[in-house]
């Protein structure tokens, strides 16, 4: 399913600027993408509420939501081949006043047809971001050997489990809906793994995913999950709190786990989980500037937390939460990171570049199509080669460094309204899993496991996806 953004930036500034770019008062879209994205989620949950209510399974599918007008605030990141063909399907939508399309009033917004959309200084044509931008499926090693991989289907999180290299059986249902599409996740030293998603805790199962975050734990590794905890939000107030971004994380080697968020002043936000199981508050990270959502962090060789985001003027780099001070490239787009290293695409590039130059991956081009009737994550060699350098094991540098290059249907995917008071509507949480416990459904919006897949063996592609 593809939205527009229901989550639209805050934006400030004066009001003819507002007006000639054709924003909303006080965000960075237009007032009719924002309330189309609304209802559009709005019907989601509500399919989804109705089916678990029914006692149907819970419908097999994925979301992505489309930033808008937010593409005029940023760098540029389609390549040439790429906008060129962007640009071509705007023609249709366009229209053209010599067009005899059978209405006197005329067909189509004038303003973007023809070679409007290439001309136009708002360049918002000239990029794509998503609202909700992730590595894609969250992998993980298995005790056996085999991989885990986790993601949201139906609004909700799930697991893939492999019955043999490349062959995935059906999605479990972990609960913890509705979710946006982007999960955070860690893997401890022990080999728990900690799921964090975006969700709402006052969901009535009608309402979008806004500013929650909930987290998930494994109790053991391979085994079952307990149920998703709230961990609050960094924003106050629901208006503010819908506008922090998906969640990134990682396990470090003395036992904590970073959290990271950009919050509702574009900066980012970070909570900590000690070794013991208790977390820190929420604070802003130091260093200032602002930045896009799609933040990538890693642990370099001495165990160093990296944090690396895209601003405006260049890519900003915190170590252990301190701001680094080196000058670092601009990038067009959100950016990757392993071994504390820094991968980018710069602006209307499509090589991405890392520290030795050419990373070899290109984030655009074909994908492996599932095979007819047939669902799960595609994943290749290469993929098992990022996960960890003996193609088996999870390293946790390799968390949030790329995504599969497009997930099949039923596979895991790459997420509104007027302000409110009180308690932000979304919360961070998470869930343990202990040995003996059994998996079962989140506080909300409980239903079956989802059944709607069969196991498949699906070649795929490993590719960073801006």
């Amino acid at each position: 399913m593809h939205t527009l953004d229901p989550d639209p930036d805050i934006q400030t500034g004066d009001e003819a600027t507002r007006k000639r770019n054709s924003e909303q008062p006080g965000y960075s879209d237009h007032g009719d993408h924002t309330a189309v994205a609304s209802f559009t989620w709005a019907a989601l949950c509500r399919w989804v509420a109705d089916a678990v209510r029914d006692g149907a399974p819970v419908p097999a599918f994925t979301t992505t939501a489309f930033r808008g007008y937010y593409n005029r605030h940023w760098p540029k990141n389609l390549p040439p081949e790429v906008l060129e063909e962007k640009a071509a399907r705007l023609v249709l939508y366009g229209g053209s006043p010599s067009w005899a399309c059978g209405n006197p009033s005329g067909c189509g917004d004038y303003g973007v047809g023809g070679d409007r959309p290439l001309t136009n200084r708002k360049g918002w044509v000239r990029s794509t971001h998503h609202r909700w931008p992730g590595p894609g499926p969250a992998l993980a090693g298995e005790p056996d050997g085999g991989l885990a991989a986790y993601g949201v289907l139906g609004l909700r999180a799930v697991r893939w489990r492999e019955s043999a290299p490349g062959v995935w059986g059906e999605p479990v249902d972990l609960g913890g809906g509705p979710l946006a599409p982007a999960l955070g996740s860690a893997v401890l030293g022990d080999g728990r793994v900690l799921l964090l998603g975006c969700g709402s805790p006052r969901s009535t199962g009608t309402a979008p995913p806004t500013a929650a975050r909930w987290c998930s734990w494994s109790s053991a590794p391979g085994g079952p999950f307990l149920t998703w905890r709230g961990l609050g939000n960094p924003e106050r107030g629901d208006d503010r709190g819908r506008r922090i971004g998906a969640p990134v994380a990682v396990a470090a080697p003395d036992g904590r786990v970073h959290l990271f968020v950009r919050n509702a002043d574009k900066g980012v936000s970070t909570r900590v989980r000690a070794a013991d199981g208790t977390w820190s508050p929420w604070r802003p990270l130091p260093g200032g500037g602002e930045v896009q959502d799609g933040l990538a962090v890693s642990l370099d060789a001495s165990g160093r937390v990296h944090l690396y985001a895209a601003g405006r003027e260049r890519v900003r780099h915190w170590a252990d939460g301190v701001p680094q001070r080196a000058p670092l490239p601009l990038s067009g787009s959100t950016v990757a990171s392993a071994d504390g290293a820094l991968y980018l695409r710069a602006p209307a590039a499509a090589r991405l570049t890392g520290p030795d130059g050419d990373a070899g991956l290109d984030g655009y081009g074909a994908w492996s199509p599932p095979a007819p009737g047939r669902s799960g994550p595609s994943c290749s060699a290469r993929t098992r080669r990022a996960v960890s350098p003996s193609g088996r094991r999870p390293a946790p540098y390799a968390e949030g460094t790329g995504r599969l290059d497009r997930a099949p249907p039923g596979g895991p995917g790459p997420g509104r309204g007027r302000p409110g008071r009180g308690r932000p509507p979304v919360e961070l949480a998470a869930v343990e899993k202990r040995p003996g416990t059994r998996e079962g459904p989140a506080p909300f919006g409980a239903g079956p496991s989802l059944t709607a897949s069969s196991s498949c063996e699906l070649p795929g592609q490993f590719k960073i996806r801006q």
